[in-house]
């Protein structure tokens, strides 16, 4: 075990350094890595990132997530694909392999398309939040396996949205710290910011 690398004590990482893919296992729940993927040594309070690419090119956003010590990306976008370049799952889970990022993608963590619709057509947030936040209720184990994993490596959670107070990977992430006793930090274009959720209106 590496110094400073604290996992939980219930996961194990198996896997040899060649193609194919590391196992991440908890029990009957299992997470495929990249044989690449080597946890690096993180302190035993390593925050939980979350990170939306709106804005920004393939470049900057690596530049951003190296910058930050982040050592796996947790994609929670039901759907990963993207308009921008570099940014559907296939292309950029090959530009993380590249700088030594895991990829693991979790679309029972992102946002139903029903609930998505209707933010479209009525731009409310309250409704939104209420809504998907019934729906996170019903996803417990994948949480309990994300937050099993965010103890074990420096993750972050990315979605599109450059505004992570109006994004829903803000409420996966707040409801994965609960879970796993972690601290949640948002990473910007320019800087980090630590989690406030935003209280609505009753």
């Amino acid at each position: 075990m590496m110094p400073g690398y604290y996992p939980d004590a219930r996961w194990l990482v198996g896997g040899k350094r060649r193609c194919g893919e590391l196992r991440l296992v908890n029990r009957s729940n299992e997470i495929k890595l990249p044989s690449c993927f080597f946890p690096q040594a993180i302190p035993l309070n390593a925050p939980l990132y979350t990170f939306g690419y709106e804005g920004l090119d393939i470049d900057t956003f690596m530049l951003r997530l190296r910058s930050n010590g982040v050592a796996a990306i947790v994609d929670v976008r039901e759907l990963p694909l993207s308009r921008k370049k570099g940014f559907s799952k296939t292309a950029l889970a090959e530009c993380l392999k590249q700088a030594g990022i895991a990829y693991l993608h979790m679309p029972a963590l992102g946002c139903p398309k029903p609930i998505r619709n209707r933010y479209r057509e009525d731009g409310d947030w309250q409704t939104y939040t209420r809504d998907f936040l019934a729906y996170l209720e019903t996803q417990e184990s994948t949480v309990r396996q994300l937050a099993g994993f965010a103890q074990a490596s420096t993750a972050c959670l990315i979605c599109f949205e450059a505004d992570f107070n109006l994004c829903h990977r803000s409420y996966v992430a707040r409801e994965v710290a609960h879970v796993g006793g972690l601290q949640v930090q948002h990473i910007t274009a320019r800087t980090v910011v630590p989690d406030q959720p935003v209280r609505l209106a009753a």
